[in-house]
């Protein structure tokens, strides 16, 4: 009996394993990175030895050093924001949580009139957001 040999080799490169492996690791560094909220605004935020890891939503207000404040990611003066505060439902007001991010060489009473003009718009929760010292 004679067999009859092939000489030509069919050669396929299968591209799906490499593909899944891919997408595995595509979803591997989506998962893995953390997202940060922060504006893009360089603070020195005071250090505390008693501070706690809080996830936080809701209205951040941000001092810088040269005096410009940010609602969120609006840029206000200091006499503009109670009226942007003031802009937010009222009937939230209570339940939603203010972050003040205060650069440390703000002075204690840029700090009291940003206070101030939340306790005027009805604002009653309020973290103040620091660095833990390691």
């Amino acid at each position: 009996m004679k067999f009859k040999r092939r000489l030509n080799t069919d050669s396929r490169v299968d591209l799906i394993p490499m593909i899944d492996v891919v997408f595995q690791l595509i979803l591997f560094f989506l998962v893995s990175t953390t997202f940060a909220l922060l504006p893009g605004i360089t603070l020195n935020l005071p250090e505390s030895d008693t501070s706690e890891s809080t996830v936080t939503s809701g209205i951040i207000i941000t001092a810088e050093q040269n005096g410009t404040l940010w609602v969120n990611q609006e840029p206000v003066s200091l006499d503009e924001l109670e009226s942007a505060l003031a802009a937010f439902p009222s009937d939230e007001r209570e339940a939603v949580p203010v972050t003040l991010e205060a650069d440390e060489l703000i002075t204690n009473g840029t700090i009291v009139r940003i206070l101030d003009a939340l306790r005027r718009t009805g604002f009653a929760a309020v973290n103040l957001r620091t660095t833990a010292v390691h």
